[in-house]
């Protein structure tokens, strides 16, 4: 266990807040305690002091120390599956009606009873109503096939409502998953905790997304919404089950309801970031090489018979009059445009963010991640960008990364598979800088010699000498 690696759970505003918090807590009670002693030895001066005193540090306990230990149970209870939770309102509630019946109780005025009925009744009806309110509901999600980082995505969300007597009122949905299997800062608890609770820590946080709103779905019938949703950087999320809320009628109580969904990963493309001029310097012409084979290009190559299939917009007339038999032209095929990106993802250990246990911690539970670098960043969406582009253009591209070189495709499909990669991929932080050399490009090239290639790394050496064709963009 490193105590470096401990103390960075902890900043000083925490252990300044934990102090305080202990005195203000062994304060009151050691104030309870003097004022009960004075109490049983007769000393009312003193125990009118210690008891007003005592109240003080009460409500200093009221306003610094239950509000954050609130906050902290709200997260844990939020992570269960608890069928309800109390609001603020509730809590409020909650306290009146404890106030109304001591006063009731204590005084046995009528009217306190009355008001104590009616507030209880209102509990007991807003507890029932809301737990109805959620009881045979299903609900169903589509969203589209390509989703992009920090672009407005259209998600259709439908819930159907079995029940045959009551309606459903004020229902939000929202879906909970995991962005990844183990938390990215699993690595680091294994430095500081036994290996066994460092393994059961080390799972990701349920990170959840809010669908829809709906406001009345009526009985034995089914609403559908269109939302609009953002996420906000790359990634995937792989989806555990929904979860339906209300706080139908009185927003005393949150009823909840998680319903079983199909383990299905959905994948954030990288944001395409604009090109700028390196893609002008580009030479894509060796689509204007002829190649001695058959294909769809413009040069004549030879005349033949015609075959039974043919287009017949090839059939060459004046041929055909010359030797009395239909004959076709043939045309030489055009040699592919090939490029091949390789996005060199190591980085000098200097440029990691510096961030402590604890912020890396509170930026993953916010849904974050890990804070990501903006230079790698900007990187990830070049590349996405110009994949995006040469696929457009209908050249064969490939991604080459330091752990998968791709192979040559072109179309939508291809495209999409290279940007799934570009979701996940992460920097490579390297503390050696023998270890930041780019590699010998003539090994990763020699298969084809004819590609163009595009080397996208955050170092560089001006002296390296680079296959024909190579263009270098750093970041």
């Amino acid at each position: 266990m490193k105590l470096a690696t401990l103390s960075q759970l902890f900043s000083l505003r925490d252990i300044r807040n934990a102090a305080l918090g202990l005195l203000v807590v062994f304060g009151g009670i050691g104030l309870s305690a003097l004022t009960y002693w004075a109490h049983l030895t007769g000393n009312t001066r003193l125990a009118g002091i210690s008891a007003g005193v005592s109240l003080v540090f009460v409500l200093l306990i009221l306003i610094f120390v239950v509000p954050p230990l609130a906050r902290n149970a709200s997260k844990e209870v939020s992570q269960l599956n608890l069928p309800f939770e109390f609001t603020a309102g509730g809590a409020v509630m909650l306290g009146l009606l404890m106030i109304v019946g001591f006063s009731a109780w204590n005084s046995g005025n009528n009217l306190l009873f009355l008001v104590l009925s009616f507030l209880a009744a209102a509990m007991v009806i807003g507890f029932f109503a809301g737990s109805i309110c959620l009881k045979k509901l299903e609900v169903k999600m589509r969203f589209p096939e390509t989703i992009f980082a920090g672009q407005e995505t259209p998600i259709l969300v439908s819930i159907l409502n079995r029940k045959r007597f009551f309606s459903s009122y004020s229902v939000v949905a929202e879906v909970r998953g995991r962005e990844r299997e183990r938390s990215a800062i699993a690595e680091d608890l294994k430095k500081i905790l036994p290996e066994r609770l460092a393994e059961r820590f080390s799972r990701a946080p349920i990170v959840r997304r809010t669908l829809s709103y709906f406001v009345h779905v009526p009985r034995n019938a089914s609403i559908e919404n269109k939302g609009v949703h953002i996420f906000p950087h790359r990634g995937h999320l792989v989806i555990k089950d929904f979860e339906l809320s209300t706080r139908f009628p009185f927003g005393f109580f949150r009823h909840r309801r998680r319903l079983a969904a199909r383990e299905t990963e959905l994948v954030v493309f990288p944001g395409l970031e604009p090109l700028g001029p390196e893609i002008d310097t580009v030479a894509l012409d060796a689509g204007k090489l002829v190649a001695n084979k058959r294909g769809s290009g413009q040069d004549l190559l030879a005349m033949r018979d015609y075959q039974p299939n043919d287009d017949l917009r090839r059939i060459d007339w004046k041929a055909t009059a010359r030797s009395r038999n239909l004959m076709v032209r043939e045309f030489a095929a055009e040699d592919e445009r090939k490029v091949t990106i390789f996005f060199d993802t190591r980085m000098p250990a200097g440029d990691e963010p510096k961030l402590t246990l604890r912020e890396k911690i509170d930026a993953e539970n916010s849904g974050q991640g890990v804070v990501p670098l903006p230079r790698f960043e900007e990187a990830v969406s070049r590349a996405a960008a110009l994949a995006a582009h040469f696929c457009n253009t209908e050249a064969d591209v490939r991604l080459v990364t330091a752990t998968e070189i791709g192979e040559f495709g072109t179309g939508s499909r291809h495209l999409h598979e290279a940007l799934r990669r570009l979701a996940v991929i992460e920097p490579d932080f390297q503390n050696d800088p023998a270890d930041l050399a780019v590699p010998d490009m003539d090994e990763i090239f020699t298969d084809t010699p004819e590609s163009h290639n595009l080397l996208i790394t955050a170092t560089f050496d001006e002296s390296l000498m680079l296959p024909p064709g190579t263009q270098v963009i750093r970041y």
